[in-house]
């Protein structure tokens, strides 16, 4: 296997696990969850069991996604699903988690 290819599957991993741990006890909190499909869904499965699925299912493309290494593309897929998650997950909830330590 492609050595920057599984970098970037335990980059992604990674995310998605902090992903799912800063959004349940930001919930906790809380602070609103900014997904609307998360946010309608909740109610239903409850917070707890609506990460795991999603976060189980986003888990599942990524592994989906290394296993296709020689396929074109597929490493800058990616880094764009890293970059993805690093803007729109990791530095919102970093933001919001370090304001609490700042005041």
């Amino acid at each position: 296997m492609n050595q920057r290819l599984y970098q970037l599957f335990l980059l992604n991993l990674c995310l998605q696990i902090f992903d799912g741990v800063a959004t349940y006890e930001g919930v906790r909190l809380h602070w609103s969850e900014g997904n609307p499909l998360l946010l309608n869904i909740m109610p239903y499965l409850g917070l707890g069991t609506t990460l795991l699925l999603f976060k189980a299912k986003a888990c599942g493309f990524l592994l989906v996604l290394r296993r296709l290494d020689a396929r074109p593309f597929v490493c800058e897929s990616m880094i764009v699903l890293a970059a993805v998650y690093v803007f729109f997950s990791f530095i919102p909830w970093m933001t919001r988690l370090l304001s609490l330590v700042a005041v």
